[in-house]
């Protein structure tokens, strides 16, 4: 059967502007970070990701390196992409990422010329595109010449392969430092996407936001619900066996009580607030005029819809602002 998209679906989705730039973005992303690729069962997958188009999320977040095994991910979005969305193309955010370990050698890593050049590439053929929307360098790399990196972005975008650029996991200096390099060289450089969530304010504490915010440029952020910690699902406990992503393992440094004592608090705002707390996760991120987009994945539609419910209410008291500010940053 044809896919044909419904014809209303952009009529609830909230859309948020990066800075001042021209690219725009719903404000929930389609991440496929997790539970897509070869593993998959491919039906399912096709079902979450057109069922999230038709609610008026245009914008899908990959990398090279995303699935069971690099490239999987993209392979699976390029299966659906050729069967269902090629048609609704210049509708879409498409978006893809180079750094992290994505083949043997030296340069399946970080963020050389080569290794910039042969990832998008690698990319664009699976996926089916002739150019993608963002493409990040997805970590710094201290071991290769900023120039180089913004050199090589640059040179990407003049060569038709990528629209914006944007880069992944670094800090308020290093945001700076590229910025500073984007703007001599021109480059149309949009967002930073890193890991950001009610529980951490790494991007905060670190300057990332305010340096995106004096240059109007946009934020991005990945991991909103902590690994299903801002969820209810550990209200009354956390389990030993919890993977947590890296910049998120400090939640539970004071212990699992203390945690757990913070989300059950968070809850009662959130309860107060008629939503879930992956709900008030989800819309308190967004309570930042610099957050463009959050990157949420679902494997299933029942999951999309509730995070979709999040922005039914995205506005907060500053009594609120404040209670949530001291529940987290005090033991």
């Amino acid at each position: 059967m044809v896919f044909k998209a419904n014809d209303n679906r952009y009529d609830n989705m909230k859309v948020r502007r990066a800075g001042t730039t021209g690219l725009q973005l719903p404000a929930l992303s389609f991440g496929m970070w997790h539970s897509f690729g070869d593993d998959a069962n491919f039906e399912d997958s096709e079902k979450v990701m057109l069922h999230a188009f038709n609610k008026g999320i245009f914008s899908f977040d990959l990398a090279n390196n995303y699935g069971p095994g690099s490239g999987a991910a993209e392979r699976m979005f390029g299966q659906v992409y050729r069967r269902d969305l090629k048609p609704y193309r210049d509708e879409l955010i498409i978006t893809t990422k180079a750094g992290f370990h994505m083949w043997p050698g030296v340069y399946g890593n970080y963020s050389s010329k080569k290794t910039l050049v042969t990832a998008l590439d690698q990319s664009l053929q699976r996926m089916g595109l002739d150019y993608v929307d963002i493409y990040y360098t997805h970590r710094f790399d201290p071991n290769t010449r900023l120039e180089e990196t913004a050199e090589a972005l640059d040179g990407l975008v003049r060569a038709g392969k990528a629209l914006y650029i944007g880069i992944s996991n670094y800090d308020g200096h290093q945001t700076a430092e590229m910025i500073k390099l984007f703007k001599e060289l021109k480059t149309p450089f949009v967002v930073n996407q890193s890991s950001y969530n009610m529980l951490n304010r790494e991007p905060e504490d670190d300057g990332t936001l305010k340096t995106l915010a004096d240059n109007h440029d946009g934020f991005i952020a990945y991991g909103p619900l902590a690994e299903g910690l801002l969820t209810s699902k550990y209200l009354k406990g956390i389990p030993e066996d919890i993977k947590l992503h890296k910049t998120n393992k400090f939640i539970l440094a004071n212990g699992d009580e203390s945690a757990v004592n913070k989300l059950n608090k968070l809850n009662g705002i959130a309860k107060n607030r008629d939503q879930t707390l992956a709900q008030m996760s989800l819309a308190w991120l967004l309570h930042d005029p610099t957050v463009a987009s959050v990157v949420t994945g679902a494997s299933k539609v029942d999951h999309l819809d509730d995070n979709l419910k999040a922005l039914d209410n995205l506005d907060f008291t500053q009594d609120e602002l404040d209670e949530i500010d001291k529940i987290v940053k005090y033991k």
